[in-house]
């Protein structure tokens, strides 16, 4: 695959992430708590994937059992803390600070990376993650806020969920360098978060739950949660880490809050003000920045993993 296929894929896969409200909004006014849907969206995900290797390739099942400690970091460490740690910051402060708390992931993931993967910190790669950061700041009306204080322990558990997010680049990319899939990583990675959530809620509540509601439209929902919002984006993000850098990866897939807030003005009803025009601009040109460099790059025969 070649490096700007492989953007393409990571870029597409921060768009399904956004179509995540469209699902999340539903199930939620149907009476399902947050942490009910993260169980049933791993869950959901971890049964197409399932059925799909088993008609695929049977042989993606495989794993070494002393790796297993790659697919426990994507899907504990990451698909599973991450969300508890976003949905409290949600409780803790506002939806707006959580973001900008949770897009702090790009940073992380490009700090580790040079430190694990010795990935190169260049002024390029540093500047399209400040502009990528500036503008999801802009585009979550954070400073629209007055910029009341936070407590400590809310900015504490936003960055956790930043941390969350940034360690399935990192987990992901030692899965990648172990020879797996991105089918491989992703089914174990849906499979460890089931494991790592259902102690977190109330299954019997969810049976309960879908069973007084209209459940073929539950089921509707909670199918397209798992596949569009889930299985595919995961899946494309890393079949494109085994070509683009973790940290440019996490940059472009940033793209994600612009594609909510999008849809919360076409489909929700939402605004936006001039400030969150100006944060999409940055950010859709922090992502049209770095295609342009894997191009050049690529066209030049630098930079190119093996």
């Amino acid at each position: 695959m070649k490096q700007k296929t492989a953007s393409v894929c990571i870029v597409t896969a921060g768009i399904l992430w956004g179509l995540i409200a469209l699902f999340v909004r539903k199930l939620n006014a149907n009476g399902f708590e947050s942490m009910d849907i993260v169980i049933l969206r791993s869950m959901g995900a971890m049964i197409l994937m399932f059925f799909g290797l088993l008609f695929y390739d049977r042989s993606l099942f495989r794993i070494r059992l002393k790796d297993w400690w790659c697919f426990a970091g994507t899907g504990i460490l990451s698909l599973t803390f991450f969300n508890w740690c976003y949905f409290k910051t949600i409780v803790l402060s506002s939806l707006s600070v959580a973001s900008i708390l949770l897009y702090t992931a790009p940073a992380i993931v490009v700090v580790l990376s040079a430190f694990l993967f010795h990935e190169k910190l260049t002024v390029k790669k540093v500047v399209c993650l400040l502009i990528a950061f500036g503008g999801c700041v802009l585009v979550t009306g954070v400073l629209e806020e007055g910029g009341s204080s936070l407590p400590v322990k809310s900015i504490l558990i936003g960055l956790g969920a930043g941390l969350g997010y940034a360690l399935y680049s990192i987990f992901g990319r030692y899965a990648i360098e172990r020879g797996y899939s991105s089918f491989t990583i992703s089914f174990y990675t849906f499979l460890f978060s089931t494991i790592g959530t259902l102690p977190l809620v109330k299954t019997g509540n969810i049976v309960k739950r879908i069973m007084n509601t209209d459940t073929v439209a539950d089921l509707l929902l909670i199918g397209g949660l798992a596949l569009i919002s889930t299985v595919l984006p995961y899946l494309l993000y890393t079949l494109g880490l085994t070509h683009v850098e973790n940290g440019k990866a996490s940059i472009m897939a940033s793209i994600e809050p612009v594609v909510a807030t999008t849809l919360g003005i076409a489909v929700f009803g939402e605004t936006l003000s001039a400030l969150g025009l100006l944060g999409i601009i940055l950010v859709l040109g922090s992502v049209v920045a770095l295609n342009c460099t894997l191009y050049i790059e690529e066209t030049h025969g630098i930079g190119t993993r093996k």
